[in-house]
């Protein structure tokens, strides 16, 4: 029972020194763990840096010897340009003496004009002959075309098996030319004779407005004597006169549109345009400079104005001269340790 006991009461410390332990080492665990990762962030800040110093300096120094390049460029370019032109100046002044200036060269070209100027008169010639004898055969088309329709019109003329007709006279050897064209053509045909509406006068004229329309006042003639149908229906005569009657306007259609104020007031109007020296508008003073353009200074909108400085910006930034187009971001503790 004692034993029992003396166990019981060394595991209980036993466990009370168990936990105490266990919160110590946990706590030298997270010192030594918090060291060690602000060594190593310590460490890639101090690498980060390096690199960033490392890939700085290349981009610089290679952004450097493309300005290099350029203004090597450059200088090659006008040196070159120059020769170029003294090479020029030599060879348009040979060229000019040679070729353009040339008396016997020019000689030669007028001689070939004269010769091409007889050659084109030639041709000329030639296609006025082929024009006027295109012309004759058009002539000629023309008057058989109305030699055929001569015939056509006039094929009552044809001579039948019974009645020699006036071009095939009994007295001659062989028929005349007319009558053997009498016998190929076929006869016209008859056209209908197109009735002229009584209106077509007033519509062809109504949208010239050459006249005022007038409606017809003349009198219908009277309907023919037939019978008069069964049914409730209104005398003939009376429906006519009806149908027919002259216009009779009310006085407002029949009196002008503007009234006599209007055109007073528009008289007035043109005889004071007529009669005015300007035409400025006249404002009063309130409204004199309101639809004004504003006209700026030569201080502010002349290309050597004021300063920007401390209005606008503290630094000149020359965004050409960038060698990347994003800034370079510098690494805190707090963003490595998000990361």
């Amino acid at each position: 029972m004692l034993t029992s006991i003396i166990t019981f009461y060394i595991f209980r410390a036993v466990d009370e020194d168990r936990k105490i332990e266990y919160k110590a080492a946990v706590k030298i665990q997270s010192w030594f763990r918090g060291c060690r990762v602000r060594a190593y962030l310590r460490y890639l800040n101090k690498m980060v840096i390096f690199i960033q110093k490392w890939w700085r300096g290349y981009r610089s120094r290679r952004y450097f010897s493309k300005l290099v390049e350029t203004a090597y460029f450059i200088m090659k370019m006008n040196f070159y340009n120059e020769m170029a032109v003294r090479i020029q100046k030599r060879w348009r002044g040979y060229y000019v003496r040679k070729y353009i200036h040339n008396y016997y060269a020019l000689k030669k070209y007028l001689e070939a004009i004269s010769v091409n100027n007889e050659i084109v008169r030639s041709e000329l010639q030639d296609y006025k002959e082929m024009k006027e004898n295109e012309e004759k055969i058009k002539d000629l088309e023309k008057k058989e075309k109305e030699e055929k329709y001569q015939a056509r019109k006039m094929h009552y003329l044809l001579s039948t098996e019974q009645i020699a007709g006036i071009y095939n006279s009994p007295f001659r050897k062989s028929p005349d030319p007319m009558e053997l064209l009498l016998r190929k053509s076929k006869p016209l045909s008859h056209r209908q004779q197109q009735t002229k509406s009584p209106f077509d006068y007033e519509l062809y004229d109504w949208p010239t407005c050459k006249r005022p329309p007038t409606f017809s006042t003349a009198q219908p003639l009277p309907p023919t004597g037939r019978q008069k149908p069964q049914g409730p229906f209104r005398d003939t005569t009376e429906v006519l006169r009806q149908r027919y009657k002259p216009l009779e306007p009310t006085l407002r259609v029949a009196a002008s549109i503007n009234s006599p104020l209007e055109k007073a007031r528009e008289e007035m109007k043109r005889e004071e345009w007529r009669n005015r020296i300007h035409d400025n508008e006249f404002l009063p003073f309130s409204s004199y400079h309101k639809n004004q353009k504003y006209d700026p200074s030569i201080h502010r909108s002349g290309k050597y104005g004021q300063e920007t400085y401390g209005i606008k910006h503290f630094r000149e930034v020359q965004p050409k001269k960038w060698v990347a187009d994003k800034m370079y971001k510098s690494l805190s503790y707090s963003a490595v340790r998000d990361m």
